[in-house]
C-alpha cells in the first residue's frame, strides 16, 4: 500500500548533497539538466524542449510533494532529482498488506559517475524506512541505463522481477529490471 508523502517541510544531508523540495526559484537549474538530451530518456521521458515544460513539471513535484530536488552542496545548484512514488509492487498480490514505495530518481548528466546518486539512494532509503516507516522501497532500470543498474546494485537493492514499462511520453515500450529493498 501506498502510504501518504509530503516531503515538503523535509531536508535531508550528505556529505555533497542537499535534497529538499523544490521551489519554483529552481527553475533554471532543473531546465539546464532536463533539457540536456539522453537525461530524461534514461528514465522513460523525453528532455525538456522548453522552458514551459519544466515549469508545468516543476509545479507537479511542488503540488504533489513527493519529489525532492538535489542541490549540490559545492554549488547550490539543483543538480537532479528524487522522488518517492507508487510501485508496481502494490499491485502484486505478495505485497499486498506492505507499506511500499518506489523512488526514482534524475541526475544532470554533468555529475554522472561521481558517486552522488548512491549518496542520495543512502539518505532517501534511510528517510523511506525511518521516517515513512515503510516496509519496502523498490526501484527499477531500463536494461539498457546500466548507470542506474549500478547505482541500485551499489545500494543493496535485490532483483526480483522483470517487466515492460510503457514509456507513454517516448511513445514505447522499454524491458526493465524491478528491484526491492526489505526494511532491515
Amino acid at each position: 500500500m501506498l502510504p501518504e508523502i509530503d516531503i515538503s517541510t523535509i531536508t535531508l544531508e550528505t556529505d555533497r548533497l542537499i535534497l529538499r523540495a523544490f521551489t519554483q526559484n529552481d527553475i533554471n537549474d532543473f531546465y539546464a539538466y532536463a533539457s540536456v538530451p539522453g537525461v530524461g530518456e534514461m528514465a522513460g521521458w523525453p528532455h525538456h524542449e522548453n522552458i514551459e515544460t519544466t515549469k508545468m513539471i516543476l509545479d507537479m513535484f511542488i503540488k504533489e510533494k513527493n519529489v525532492f530536488a538535489i542541490c549540490h552542496k559545492e554549488t547550490g545548484r539543483v543538480i537532479g532529482s528524487f522522488g518517492f512514488h507508487d510501485s508496481w509492487a502494490n499491485y502484486a498480490p505478495e505485497y499486498k498488506d506492505t507499506r511500499l514505495c518506489e523512488i526514482g530518481y534524475v541526475l544532470s548528466k554533468d555529475f554522472w559517475g561521481q558517486g552522488l546518486m548512491p549518496e542520495a539512494v543512502r539518505a532517501a532509503v534511510k528517510f523511506g524506512f525511518e521516517q515513512l516507516n515503510l516496509d519496502y522501497i523498490g526501484v527499477r532500470h531500463f536494461t539498457g541505463n546500466l548507470q542506474s543498474r549500478r547505482v541500485i546494485e551499489k545500494s543493496g537493492f535485490t532483483p526480483v522481477s522483470t517487466g515492460i514499462f510503457h514509456a507513454k511520453q517516448l511513445g514505447k515500450n522499454l524491458e526493465e529490471i524491478r528491484y526491492l529493498m526489505k526494511r532491515p
